[in-house]
């Protein structure tokens, strides 16, 4: 198994946190992963994005360049993103935020209202956990419980109240894209 992750947005939605939580989550597990950051040249509310790579075997490189995954959080990254993900790869789209469907027909696409979804939890700031909990349930890149420990390990103790919360976001997440 191997899974090649773009996760995309703007500053402030959470793209970092997601990408650190399945790295950890995958070292939780056992497997081979990478984290690679890359950040716009703004101050605040810029661009983000990271690659993640979760692999059972060893990684080359952690620069992802044929993704079996993107997460897209706004619509720039859509633009920006869509055309790096590989034939048959999946394509989950923020769809509270962006208003336009994929150009590819040769991906998985899947229409997720994080925001929304975020909003009806209480807290908007899940948004990105939403977005996780759909991924992992096309995936299956890791598991739940290996996400509640990475949560500890990125988020710190003081933040472990937050877990519950954020354990219905993966649900709601997961819920969104079951067929």
């Amino acid at each position: 198994m191997e899974e090649r992750l773009i996760i995309a947005g703007f500053g402030g939605q959470g793209v970092m946190s997601m990408g650190q939580l399945l790295t950890y989550s995958g070292m939780v597990e056992n497997k081979n992963v990478s984290w690679l950051p890359s950040y716009g040249p703004e101050m605040r509310g810029g661009t983000a994005n990271c690659n993640v790579i979760v692999s059972d075997s060893l990684i080359g490189s952690p620069i992802v360049t044929e993704a079996t995954t993107a997460i897209i959080m706004n619509k720039p990254s859509l633009d920006k993103f869509e055309k790096d993900i590989a034939c048959g790869g999946n394509i989950l789209i923020n769809s509270s935020l962006v208003d336009k469907k994929t150009n590819r027909t040769d991906v998985n696409a899947y229409y997720v209202a994080a925001n929304d979804i975020a909003n009806e939890l209480g807290d908007n700031r899940i948004a990105n956990m939403v977005m996780l909990g759909a991924y992992l349930e096309l995936t299956k890149a890791v598991n739940t419980d290996s996400v509640v420990e990475a949560f500890k390990k990125v988020f710190g103790e003081s933040k472990s109240h937050l877990i519950p919360l954020n354990l219905q976001a993966l649900e709601k997440g997961a819920e969104a894209v079951r067929g």
